[in-house]
């Protein structure tokens, strides 16, 4: 459907940015079955390279080489840029550690208000890495939070706008979803408006203890999620910098 969109918009292609994941199975799979994925994927989409390209998890014992073959597709040009998502600085150094030639251009993590993890957030930005925001909006959980409904009343805004604005203000790359036309211009509408400093300092204090350790705790099952060794801890990480 996309690569069908794409074709009937008469958009020329280098006005489009166009990005996709490797998947766990896959990375798992090897350096063949990335290969065969991505053409796939390009195929579908009517083009001849991606923009960015992601490895989706940091799979023990595998998404090394699967950066490494993502560097080689990069050379091939069918990859203009590689990222990571979902890694903690540990994979992140594991991944430097190993020899790769090119570092990474983008980290998809969550953040929001509520999963503001400071200390990692700082990490990346002073390696140049592009932090880019998944769950912005906290999929609609968050929505009724007291501080985020005063602000936005404050500044006659929905709840989900403040948490986009809190994400362009901090310099995040903001990546909302929906599949809704009015949400989707209602989530756009982040760039006339700013909040305050205080605002800021307020929805930057919403992380709990208890949100860190649910972090850790979903990072630590999703690694291996659908691999081989899916339900499992081996491999994983166990002492990871979660703030």
């Amino acid at each position: 459907e996309v690569g069908k969109a794409i074709k009937e918009s008469g958009i020329a292609r280098e006005n489009l940015f166009l990005c996709s994941k490797v998947w766990t199975t896959t990375i798992e799979k090897g350096e063949e079955a990335i290969r065969a994925r991505l053409d796939q994927t390009l195929a579908d989409l009517g083009t001849d390279y991606l923009d960015l390209y992601l490895i989706h998890w940091p799979v023990p014992t595998h998404h090394i080489s699967a950066y490494k073959t993502l560097e080689k597709l990069k050379s091939e040009g069918k990859i203009r840029n590689i990222g990571v998502s979902n890694y903690v600085i540990e994979d992140y150094k594991e991944l430097l550690d190993s020899g790769i030639t090119v570092k990474p251009a983008v980290n998809q993590i969550e953040i929001n208000p509520f999963l503001y993890r400071k200390n990692t957030i700082e990490y990346f930005q002073k390696e140049n890495v592009v932090l880019q925001s998944y769950r912005s909006l906290r999929d609609g959980k968050a929505m009724d939070h007291p501080t985020l409904k005063t602000i936005a009343e404050s500044h006659g805004k929905t709840p989900a706008q403040i948490l986009g604005r809190w994400c362009v203000q901090h310099g995040f790359v903001y990546i909302p979803k929906s599949v809704k036309l009015e949400r989707m211009k209602e989530n756009a509408e982040v760039f006339d408006f700013e909040l305050t400093a205080k605002e800021m300092q307020e929805l930057d204090n919403l992380t709990t203890p208890e949100a860190l350790e649910t972090f850790k705790a979903l990072y630590q099952k999703c690694v291996n999620r659908d691999t081989a060794k899916d339900g499992t801890m081996e491999g994983v990480k166990m002492d990871i910098t979660i703030d």
